[in-house]
Protein backbone atom coordinates (compact mmCIF):
# COMPACT_ATOMS: atom_id res chain seq x y z
CA UNK A 1 0.00 0.00 0.00
CA UNK A 2 1.06 3.34 -1.09
CA UNK A 3 0.68 6.44 1.31
CA UNK A 4 -1.81 9.17 -0.33
CA UNK A 5 -0.43 12.77 0.34
CA UNK A 6 -3.23 14.55 2.48
CA UNK A 7 -5.88 16.29 0.86
CA UNK A 8 -5.49 19.09 3.32
CA UNK A 9 -2.88 20.36 5.22
CA UNK A 10 -2.65 23.17 7.87
CA UNK A 11 0.66 24.79 7.74
CA UNK A 12 0.33 27.25 11.02
CA UNK A 13 -0.59 26.53 14.54
CA UNK A 14 -2.04 23.79 15.97
CA UNK A 15 -5.67 23.14 15.41
CA UNK A 16 -8.02 20.94 16.93
CA UNK A 17 -9.52 17.85 15.31
CA UNK A 18 -12.67 20.09 16.05
CA UNK A 19 -11.26 23.29 13.89
CA UNK A 20 -10.40 21.47 11.25
CA UNK A 21 -13.44 19.63 10.89
CA UNK A 22 -15.09 23.32 11.01
CA UNK A 23 -12.90 24.32 8.44
CA UNK A 24 -13.23 21.02 6.16
CA UNK A 25 -17.30 21.77 6.58
CA UNK A 26 -16.97 25.55 5.60
CA UNK A 27 -14.92 24.57 2.64
CA UNK A 28 -17.50 21.99 1.71
CA UNK A 29 -20.32 24.54 2.05
CA UNK A 30 -18.71 27.19 -0.57
CA UNK A 31 -17.80 24.54 -3.26
CA UNK A 32 -21.50 23.55 -2.46
CA UNK A 33 -22.74 26.93 -2.99
CA UNK A 34 -20.69 27.36 -6.27
CA UNK A 35 -22.26 24.12 -7.68
CA UNK A 36 -25.33 25.47 -7.33
CA UNK A 37 -25.21 29.27 -9.13
CA UNK A 38 -26.56 29.32 -12.30
CA UNK A 39 -24.07 29.35 -14.71
CA UNK A 40 -23.47 32.53 -17.04
CA UNK A 41 -24.83 32.94 -20.53
CA UNK A 42 -21.65 31.81 -23.02
CA UNK A 43 -21.19 34.53 -25.42
CA UNK A 44 -19.66 34.15 -28.77
CA UNK A 45 -18.62 36.93 -31.08
CA UNK A 46 -21.18 36.11 -33.43
CA UNK A 47 -24.22 37.65 -30.79
CA UNK A 48 -21.60 40.37 -29.56
CA UNK A 49 -24.18 43.16 -30.72
CA UNK A 50 -27.11 41.39 -28.37
CA UNK A 51 -28.49 44.55 -26.11
CA UNK A 52 -29.06 41.45 -23.41
CA UNK A 53 -25.49 41.03 -22.77
CA UNK A 54 -25.12 44.19 -21.32
CA UNK A 55 -27.48 43.76 -18.86
CA UNK A 56 -26.97 43.45 -15.08
CA UNK A 57 -27.85 39.91 -13.53
CA UNK A 58 -30.45 40.60 -10.34
CA UNK A 59 -28.75 41.06 -7.14
CA UNK A 60 -28.28 38.13 -4.40
CA UNK A 61 -31.14 37.73 -2.18
CA UNK A 62 -30.66 36.74 1.22
CA UNK A 63 -28.23 36.84 4.25
CA UNK A 64 -24.92 37.97 3.24
CA UNK A 65 -26.46 39.50 0.32
CA UNK A 66 -24.91 42.64 0.15
CA UNK A 67 -21.26 40.61 -0.06
CA UNK A 68 -22.52 39.63 -3.82
CA UNK A 69 -23.65 43.30 -5.10
CA UNK A 70 -20.60 44.76 -3.97
CA UNK A 71 -17.72 41.79 -4.25
CA UNK A 72 -19.27 40.27 -7.68
CA UNK A 73 -17.79 36.39 -7.98
CA UNK A 74 -16.77 36.23 -3.93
Amino acid sequence: MTSREPYLSIVRGDATPEETAALVAALAARAAARATRPAAPETSPANWRNPAHRLRLGLPHGSGAWRGAFFPGG
